[in-house]
């Protein structure tokens, strides 16, 4: 008999599985999403992100830094009711540099290589989303929240 999967389990498999996400920020009482690539730190304690700095999204980061990020799986078909999983995680985005700028980026190019030329501009910048928390909803209505420990 097989065990239900816990929680942490179903993000583990999620976060990757997919590699785009759509990222919520807000500025002046106006919510704005992006679909962006993503990648997902090893203990999901963050997200890794890139963006131009010119952009309205960067921008809406720099006014407010609680973001929302959205992850699905859903195929477009009658059975996503009951077979589905969506996650939001909610935290707070940081531009990063340095040597921990490299890393993440390393990290995120294992996922995404053909974004090289992208990463690596100097108007590119690398993004992490501490996530304080995922919500995970599957099976339709069965909502359950993983608090992360920083």
């Amino acid at each position: 008999m097989n065990s239900p999967e816990t929680v942490e389990q179903v993000l583990q498999r999620l976060l990757e599985a997919q590699k785009y996400a759509v990222l919520a920020t807000e500025k002046g009482g106006q919510p704005y999403t992006s679909l962006m690539a993503f990648a997902a730190t090893g203990d999901l304690k963050a997200l890794i992100l890139l963006t131009e700095r010119g952009t309205h999204k960067y921008a809406n980061l720099m006014a407010n830094r609680r973001v929302a990020v959205f992850v699905d799986n859903r195929e477009n078909v009658g059975s996503d009711t009951q077979q589905a999983v969506a996650i939001t995680a909610l935290g707070d985005a940081e531009e990063v540099a340095g040597d921990a700028c490299v890393c993440l980026r390393d990290a995120y190019l294992v996922r995404h290589p053909y974004l090289a030329e992208f990463a690596t501009s100097p108007s590119c910048a690398l993004l992490r989303v501490r996530v304080r928390s995922y919500i995970v909803v599957r099976h339709f209505q069965e909502v359950e929240e993983w608090c992360v420990e920083h």
